[in-house]
């Protein structure tokens, strides 16, 4: 029975997902995601220090010559407290005495002679100081469990001394595809064959979203071969298959899958393209059974195969997060079913895709997006609000958000 695509999205998102972790360098973690919390051990900036190359003064000695009594460069361990009338030459990332409530440009400083300057009377208490914490302080929350890494986290990391972290296991993805009319692209193939271009599809998005992959084969068109796949990756976290989930006298992944125990979470979903989808899991082993078409397994797979990714590989961000914009021009749609629209967002506009067959293959490499329309939907007029969902770049929230676009 076809579920609703909301309960297919909530399904993903309740999933109890047992994850592993490991250690390692911060260097190799980018784009790993986080599975433990980071606590600001030390302060940010460490001491005060001078934002500036200057002269460090008391505030209330504006008005007076101030006598050089010191420099003091960045690294210096100098507890020098001034005296009236005093100023330290101080260089940028120096710590300042511990009594300095301002620090004066040079280039604002007027020289005098005897070591001695005047300093401009429009200062303000406490310019150009950069205080103890006022970055980070300690026991801040650096980094939550869930968190993807990056270049600025990691510029976290290192500005605590933390060389290792504990980040979730890229999870172990298996793909493969079954129909006697398919051949690989390494392969010869006859005028009545076709190029299986699903699966190196789904072994590049895979990895791109933070996952291992593995290809074991292609399947022949009988149960006992799909089954021996199948077998074969049951150490896997997810399996990906794609073709022979609909109801054609050829299509044996069903009941390859339902003789090894299956437990289905739902079969089929309400949307178009790309209905007869199954979702389940053999044992610890999550099994995602996309259409045959490439334009339908591969939007599917963007709408809710990323989800299931996400979930995987440890992320807090497991819904479809939206981009508001306009439709380019006046689009027709056959109401009925939730209908998915691949096409090009320019920053502004989106232009459906004028090809949109199910089984195309040419349709995403000229796509960024897709908008998906509601059940009612049969005309939006141009320039009318919608909502975009990127395909080229991850963009995921917390919460659920409803992604459908309405008349």
């Amino acid at each position: 029975m076809a579920v609703e695509v909301n309960k297919a999205v909530e399904t993903i998102a309740k999933l109890d997902v047992n994850l592993s972790y490991e250690i390692i360098p911060i260097e190799d973690s980018h784009n790993r995601i986080c599975a433990q919390e980071i606590v600001a051990k030390i302060c940010l900036p460490r001491f005060n220090n001078s934002a500036m190359d200057g002269y460090g003064i008391l505030f209330l000695d504006k008005n007076e010559e101030l006598e050089i009594v010191d420099t003091i460069f960045a690294g210096d361990n100098n507890n020098r407290i001034l005296k009236k009338n005093q100023c330290v030459k101080i260089m940028t990332g120096a710590r300042i005495p511990d009594n300095c409530t301002a620090v004066i440009p040079k280039e604002d400083c007027e020289y005098l002679d005897n070591k001695k300057i005047k300093v401009p009377q429009n200062i303000k208490e406490f310019q150009h100081i950069r205080f103890i914490g006022e970055d980070i302080n300690k026991d801040d929350i650096l980094i939550t469990v869930g968190e993807e890494l990056n270049f600025a986290k990691i510029t976290l990391l290192t500005s605590q001394g933390i060389s290792h972290i504990t980040v979730y296991k890229q999870p172990k993805v298996v793909i493969f595809s079954s129909g006697e009319e398919l051949k690989l692209h390494y392969q010869k193939s006859e005028d009545y064959q076709i190029y299986n271009s699903n699966t190196p599809t789904f072994m590049t998005r895979c990895k791109e979203l933070g996952c291992q992959v593995d290809f074991i084969g292609q399947a022949r068109d009988s149960v006992e071969s799909i089954k021996s796949l199948i077998e074969n990756s049951l150490d896997a976290r997810l399996i990906i298959t794609s073709g022979g989930v609909s109801v054609g006298d050829a299509d044996f992944t069903k009941e390859a899958f339902n003789e090894l125990e299956f437990e289905i979470f739902f079969e089929g979903i309400k949307i178009k393209p790309g209905k007869p989808t199954i979702f389940g899991k053999i044992g610890n082993t999550y099994i995602l059974n996309l259409p045959g078409n490439p334009l339908a397994s591969a939007l599917i797979f963007e709408l809710f195969g990323k989800l299931i990714v996400q979930k995987l590989i440890g992320s807090k961000l497991i819904y479809h997060n939206t981009i508001s914009a306009k439709i380019a021009e006046d689009f027709k749609n056959k109401k009925g079913r939730i209908t998915v629209i691949p096409g090009y967002f320019d920053g502004e506009y989106f232009n459906p895709s004028q090809k949109r067959s199910p089984g195309m293959v040419s349709t995403l490499s000229s796509c960024n997006s897709m908008i998906i329309l509601d059940e009612k939907v049969e005309l939006l007029k141009k320039d009318s609000k919608i909502k975009i969902l990127p395909i080229n770049w991850k963009f995921f929230r917390k919460d659920n958000k409803d992604f459908l676009t309405y008349e």
